[in-house]
């Protein structure tokens, strides 16, 4: 497969990035997304703008997705001036994080336009995304993973390909995801406990992560973003709190009891509730605090 004109839709703090790394690789690029303010900032680095998923769609062969919800994928890709209503797309690679039931069903709706979907969930966070370092794992037909790997070579350093059935990539996703958020959490409750007891939050982190308690928050996610209280927007609580649910929900379908990772999903629902549903998930932290009257870190807490 010869490959022309990219699509791309979704244009957050992951799909910005991906977007822009596929433009300076040279491919020739269409985009959209609901949010026309976004438009300048594409244009103004050579891409087209298109006013719906359906005008994507029918500039390009390969669409890339990257979107918060599985709603709102459905919605792109199969509602109203949708995706599957497109003259010239082919391929369809879904780089959002939906679960494997929303998956298997837009696959076969798409197939009924002769399009292929490939479900290419990423991992990495935006630092990966403009960097190109991201984790992407891939399933789907395996000659339409071959033909896109050259594209996905510029937005991912780690290619995963986890088979011929569409959601496999889904479901790795989401597990990564939930051991991701549990251990964070439980890094949070162990460093509260250390900051109680009066140990230096710098020095706890260079014991964890040069023992055997280290993980990507002691040594990536807390550093750069609780340590110095800044608590920069990467990844949102509730986003987090939905993938959690996508994958307790495919344990209970599986009958795999997630006893301690149904805890994170309390944690993060009790957060939501609180009104931190928006903010970044390192904010977790600061309920602990509050509870144990402490702070991890180097600036006054705020409210949790």
């Amino acid at each position: 497969m010869i490959i022309g004109r990219i699509g791309f839709i979704g244009l957050g703090n992951m799909g910005f990035h991906m977007a822009s790394r596929l433009l300076k690789a040279g491919y020739p690029l269409t985009a959209y997304d609901a949010n026309p303010a976004l438009s300048s900032r594409m244009t103004q680095q050579g891409a087209a703008w298109a006013n719906s998923a359906q005008e994507v769609a029918s500039a390009a062969e390969i669409v890339f997705l990257c979107l918060p919800t599985p709603k709102i994928v459905e919605e792109v890709l199969v509602g109203d001036r949708g995706v599957n209503q497109g003259s010239a797309v082919k391929i369809v690679v879904d780089t959002s994080t939906t679960g494997p039931e929303t998956t298997f069903r837009m696959e076969a709706l798409l197939s009924q336009s002769h399009i292929d979907l490939i479900d290419a969930p990423i991992s990495g966070g935006t630092a990966g995304a403009e960097n190109g370092s991201l984790a992407i794992m891939a399933s789907g037909s395996p000659a339409c993973y071959e033909a896109i790997v050259p594209v996905l070579q510029h937005i991912g350093s780690k290619l995963f390909y986890l088979g011929g059935k569409a959601g496999q990539g889904q479901i790795m996703k989401i597990i990564n995801n939930m051991l991701c958020a549990t251990a964070t959490l439980s890094a949070f409750e162990g460093l509260v406990l250390g900051s109680k007891a009066g140990l230096d939050s710098q020095t706890m982190l260079d014991v964890l992560n040069a023992s055997s308690g280290r993980s990507f928050a002691t040594q990536v996610k807390i550093p750069r973003c609780v340590l110095s209280r800044e608590f920069p927007m990467q990844f949102p609580v509730e986003l987090l709190l939905k993938d959690i649910k996508l994958c307790l929900d495919e344990s209970v379908r599986a009958g795999v009891p997630m006893w301690v990772n149904e805890a994170t999903r309390q944690m993060l629902s009790f957060s939501v509730s609180q009104g931190n549903g928006s903010n970044d998930y390192a904010t977790l932290i600061k309920h602990y605090e509050a509870w144990a009257g402490t702070q991890f870190g180097n600036q006054a807490t705020g409210d949790a």
